[in-house]
């Protein structure tokens, strides 16, 4: 089976590496153009891009697959390049483009994409983010058939793992990945014998992970304990949690959401097991802190060179 693999991140590296190891021929990745990263802004491939030149994989970078949009070039260089391979099928993984019709068309077996939720709760950009942020038991990894809707394809395969107390989205990203590139291959060898069976997402329990904004770092002590100990979760590695104490702008990358009482944004005691902070609901017990310019810290080796007493205060938010 002649596969071209559409993906971006180290989510989507997984994959195609699952996809090579399974053996399945990939003459083509698309990728999104190299970013700036790092303190010098530098232009870094993705993580997908790096694979794919290391294993001798051509990588074709378009800045859109619109033929009538900014760039109709790329679209036009793209499109020729698959017409001429004719491709089975196009796995799609956090590529981060809009597939337009003529490409969902041209793969013989059409495009399958890898979903890090189980649809169609938690359709869109972050639905491991979301799905630790609200609070869900379990969450999983759907195969879906894509069509131009919003991950509202048909439903080819899926996996469901539990959403661990501990879990961040780092951890829990590196489980799905997993996963991902598991069911893929699964996917691909039942598509192959006919095996695939399509199921219609549901109209109910449809729910939407946006995109997650820096401004939500922001941390309201008047939430309750145990709704911002969930966030941090979610927000690990990015954005973390920000919390504003005199003029200094605290990262806060984990806690613990325990009983308790007090005003909300106060510290309640300070110790080398935490810092205690009244909330809306609870107490959060911060445990990994990190300063401006700095790294982060255990709570024990935070307080060795910064001041936090009981008493203080954590600003509220701003409007």
């Amino acid at each position: 089976m002649k596969v071209v693999f559409a993906g971006t991140p180290e989510f989507a590296q997984v994959a195609l590496a699952a996809l090579h190891a399974a053996g399945f021929r990939i003459p083509l990745v698309l990728t999104q153009p190299d970013r700036p990263a790092g303190r010098g802004m530098k232009l870094s491939p993705s993580p997908v891009k790096q694979w794919a030149q290391a294993h001798g994989i051509e990588v074709a970078q378009p800045r859109s697959l619109r033929l009538d949009g900014r760039y109709p070039e790329d679209a036009r260089a793209t499109r020729e390049r698959l017409l001429a391979l004719q491709p089975d099928v196009m796995v799609v993984a956090a590529y981060g483009l809009i597939l337009p019709r003529w490409v969902l068309a041209l793969p013989r077996l059409g495009c399958l994409n890898i979903h890090a939720s189980l649809l169609p709760r938690w359709r869109g950009a972050a639905p491991i983010h979301r799905a630790i942020e609200a609070g869900d038991a379990d969450t999983g990894v759907t195969i879906m058939q894509m069509d131009e809707g919003l991950d509202t394809g048909d439903m080819l395969l899926a996996e469901r793992t539990p959403i661990r107390s501990d879990d961040t989205t780092a951890r829990l990203h590196d489980r799905l990945a997993e996963i991902g590139g598991r069911l893929i291959v699964e996917a691909l060898e039942l598509a192959a014998c006919g095996g695939l069976k399509p199921v219609k997402q549901p109209d109910e329990g449809v729910t939407y992970a946006h995109k997650i904004d820096k401004s939500e770092a922001r941390i309201d002590w008047t939430e309750p304990a145990g709704v911002i100990e969930r966030r941090l979760r979610a927000f690990d590695p990015f954005p973390g949690g920000v919390a504003h104490l005199g003029d200094t702008a605290l990262k806060v990358w984990s806690a613990r959401a325990e009983p308790g009482q007090g005003a909300p944004g106060e510290v309640l005691s300070v110790g080398d097991e935490g810092v205690r902070v009244g909330c809306g609901e609870g107490v959060l017990c911060l445990l990994e802190l990190q300063k401006p310019g700095g790294r982060r810290l255990k709570v024990k080796e935070f307080l060795a060179g910064h001041m936090v007493r009981p008493g203080m205060v954590f600003a509220p938010p701003a409007d």
